[in-house]
């Protein structure tokens, strides 16, 4: 087989990467931050220059080539060694200790962070902090690459041993529903009483602790989750519950999003369970010193117990 000259350009890879991972161009564009007509042009370019087709797509299925099966962890392992590329030049350049690139899950980013914010002002505002919003399955990849140097996350089942993971409180769960709904008025509800309710649920693939918050609840019951939609973000789902198709559940201060018309009821559970809650870490490359983001942790703990009480 005989290469053209310009095989495949990094911004290629990550296109395939991310079809591979969610077979589907839609998921996948928006995963990478473009149009899906954008990423098909990439992909497209990288299949001409490899001379193999690595995505088979029809209206309704999307799915790898065996090539494609057998070159996507080759692609992986190729971005891998790029990011960690790019980490070692960076490295080599003295990092400001006044700028600190901060992660964050969207809850996270809503509840959590503009307290803290407010309170690290105060005692340090010399260091400038930069904010990245996304989901853990994300913000992993970008601690470990260094694209971040600190982030709030839902800690994994699998933790990457090269992370340190500390565990911060337990965000509670409520139920977000249309204001007009029955049970919207109510101070607290049970699940049972949401046994005939449409849901509108996070995936699982982006987002397991969310998912599978609710399907526990629900299981705990003695109930099925009758799910009427999948959605990926927290707006989008709250947005989607505010037009009546459907109830969520979600961590309270996904109410400060403020969406018209949706009101946040919370969950009733039995005495001794914490089923309606969801962990929340700071994570943040083993055997690394950053003033900056040990600064930041220091005024945390200062304050955790003050953030922990509206969660």
């Amino acid at each position: 087989m005989k290469f053209k000259e310009k095989l495949v350009e990094l911004t290629q890879l990550r296109c395939f990467l991310a079809v591979a991972e969610t077979l589907h161009f839609g998921k996948a564009a928006h995963s990478l931050d473009m149009l899906p007509a954008s990423l098909g042009r990439h992909l497209k370019k990288l299949e001409e220059g490899l001379g193999l087709k690595l995505v088979a797509r029809t209206t309704r299925h999307v799915s790898l080539t065996p090539a494609g099966e057998e070159l996507v962890e080759e692609a992986r392992d190729l971005v891998d060694r790029a990011d960690r590329f790019e980490e070692m030049a960076r490295s080599m350049e003295v990092k400001s200790s006044n700028v600190l690139r901060l992660g964050a899950i969207d809850s996270a980013a809503a509840g959590l962070v503009p307290q803290l914010l407010t309170y690290f002002r105060e005692i340090r505002p010399d260091i400038q902090v930069t904010l990245y919003e996304q989901k853990t399955i994300r913000l992993l990849p970008r601690l470990s690459s260094g694209r971040i140097d600190i982030a709030f996350v839902r800690p994994p089942e699998v933790r990457p041993p090269e992370i340190v993971f500390r565990s911060l409180f337990h965000e509670t769960a409520v139920v977000a529903m249309p204001s007009d709904h029955r049970l919207s008025e109510r101070n607290s509800i049970t699940i049972p009483e949401l046994a005939d309710e449409p849901l509108i649920v996070p995936d699982r693939r982006s987002r397991p602790h969310s998912h599978d918050l609710t399907m526990k609840l629900f299981l705990e019951a003695g109930l099925t989750a009758r799910v009427a939609q999948i959605a990926e973000e927290k707006q989008t789902i709250v947005n989607i519950v505010s037009t009546g198709l459907g109830l969520a559940i979600v961590p309270k201060w996904t109410a400060r999003l403020a969406v018209s018309g949706v009101n946040f009821v919370p969950i009733e559970v039995k005495e001794g369970l914490a089923l309606n809650k969801l962990s929340l870490a700071a994570a943040w490359m083993r055997g690394t010193r950053d003033p900056a983001r040990d600064a930041l942790l220091d005024c945390l703990d200062g304050r955790l117990s003050d953030i922990a009480e509206s969660a």
